[in-house]
């Protein structure tokens, strides 16, 4: 393959569990030095939200940021995902992230005028992290 050429090798291919791929296609990786590495059994999602992790890693941080080496893009990748599962705000939580407990319901609408909102930048201001002060 073209990465064989650049002098990069690839070291895990990552499948599922289908009756597709025989015995002799992971002996032909194997035989080349790669190790097949199986998802979990009755796990049909699993690859689903894989895929959606990595399009969102790439979409929200990778095609916005220029990386400059190996060592950048491990801190990079580790601010994002620390934002990814403790900061971000969720869908399936009603916008909240999933390390804080939903906030209260603004009633007042003076407060509502006075929200006194923080905002901390992350990753060189790539990613901001908005917060009401309380």
């Amino acid at each position: 393959m073209d990465l064989e050429d650049a002098g990069h090798r690839t070291r895990f291919l990552i499948r599922d569990r289908d009756g597709k791929y025989p015995q002799l296609f992971d002996a032909i990786l194997a035989a080349t030095g790669i190790e097949v590495v199986l998802t979990g059994i009755r796990m049909p999602r699993m690859n689903a939200i894989m895929e959606r992790w990595v399009r969102t890693c790439r979409r929200e941080l990778l095609d916005r940021t220029l990386i400059w080496n190996q060592r950048h893009l491990l801190y990079a990748l580790r601010e994002f995902e620390e934002h990814y599962n403790s900061h971000r705000p969720h869908r399936a939580l009603g916008q909240s992230s999933p390390l804080r407990s939903h906030p209260e319901p603004i009633t007042d609408p003076d407060q509502i005028t006075h929200l006194n909102i923080h905002r901390r930048d992350r990753i060189s201001g790539t990613l901001h992290e908005y917060h009401r002060a309380a």
